[in-house]
């Protein structure tokens, strides 16, 4: 396993990051602790979570995921061998997230109820690193173009960049949290968060986690030099297009027990030309006498602005598959088919 920076902190995340949004929901409590044991065994230090997961969020499974983390912290006794990354909402209609009912806002009085609610759950006295889940201010995301300009009004009780800064930084001051960072956020929003930051001696935030992937690759433009220059780790999500770079949706296929027969929530990837591209990067796999999802994998983990790769699996052996990735290095002349490709078909599922 491969361990790097994260942002300008002192910690040291593996290379590939151990995501957790199935667990209670699709994983049960011994099959996400089973996840977290094999993870940890194959060098894995770092967790990823939220407030909302599992996936979907509802009322009645909210915060199950980071109540099975907390209980395998417990029975393991592991808690000072993982770097624990969750998140709190963003502006939401949601109002299943706070005890008053309240829809969801990057307040003081609800991110502090989120900080105390999930060291609850995770069964810690800290976070390492503390996510905003997306922006308290309105914007397009979740599979919104974002090379197409979409008019929205700014909300009227919209909380600053600086506010929401103050409110980390006491929670910092207070050891609740380590670090700080950002989820599904634009480049304008990263460097805000930056320059608040430096210009009010509030918390850096230390990492972005964007998707990223073979169909999506727009965090090259722009959002790459931010990361490179600005030190603001790359956490990418989604490497496998949830599933479709793996192959089990060619052709109509829905697997049983798969999310999209579960849930039917993948339209992110189910635009305009999305189909024609990623069977072509399947058959460049099949080509190279590769595993596509290890190979879309590989492919993300070598990026040189990449920092860890999430990882999301609801069996063993897919979790299995994934981490060799972390071994699998891409020959000039399939990295070369990749980005020609790409140049073809260009980011169909942003």
């Amino acid at each position: 396993m491969d361990y790097r920076r994260l942002g300008r902190t002192d910690l040291n995340v593996s290379s590939l990051c151990l995501g957790t949004m199935t667990y209670g929901e699709q994983n049960s409590e011994a099959e996400g602790h089973a996840q977290m044991d094999l993870a940890l065994d194959r060098g894995v230090n770092f967790f990823d979570a939220a407030e909302l997961y599992p996936i979907p969020p509802n009322r009645e499974t909210q915060g199950r995921t980071e109540r099975i983390i907390g209980t395998w912290f417990k029975a393991r006794g592991t808690r000072d061998k993982v770097i624990m990354a969750t998140k709190v909402v963003g502006r939401s209609d949601m109002d299943w997230f706070r005890e008053n009912g309240a829809k969801a806002k990057l307040t003081r009085e609800q991110i502090e109820f989120a900080v105390d609610r999930s060291l609850q759950n995770l069964q810690t006295d800290y976070i390492d690193l503390y996510q905003l889940h997306w922006p308290d201010r309105n914007v397009s995301a979740f599979g919104a173009n974002p090379t197409q300009w979409k008019d929205i009004e700014p909300a009227d009780d919209e909380n600053s960049i600086e506010s929401t800064l103050e409110v980390l930084s006491d929670l910092v001051k207070a050891g609740k949290i380590r670090h700080v960072g950002l989820s599904n956020e634009s480049a304008w929003g990263t460097m805000s968060f930056v320059s608040a930051a430096e210009r009010h001696g509030l918390p850096r935030v230390a990492s972005i986690q964007n998707a990223y992937s073979l169909v999506n690759r727009t965090f090259e433009t722009g959002f790459a030099e931010i990361s490179l220059r600005e030190d603001v780790s790359l956490l990418a999500y989604s490497a496998l297009a949830q599933g479709y770079l793996t192959g089990k949706y060619r052709d109509g296929a829905t697997p049983k027990g798969a999310r999209k027969a579960l849930f039917n929530r993948l339209q992110r990837y189910e635009k305009p030309g999305a189909e024609e591209a990623i069977n072509e990067y399947l058959d460049l796999a099949a080509d190279a006498g590769l595993d596509p999802s290890q190979m879309a994998l590989a492919f993300a983990h070598s990026r040189s602005f990449m920092t860890s790769v999430i990882l999301g699996a609801t069996r063993l052996d897919q979790l299995e598959q994934d981490l060799d990735a972390v071994d699998l290095t891409l020959s000039d002349d399939v990295l070369a088919k990749i980005d020609d490709i790409h140049q073809h078909r260009g980011n169909p599922c942003p």
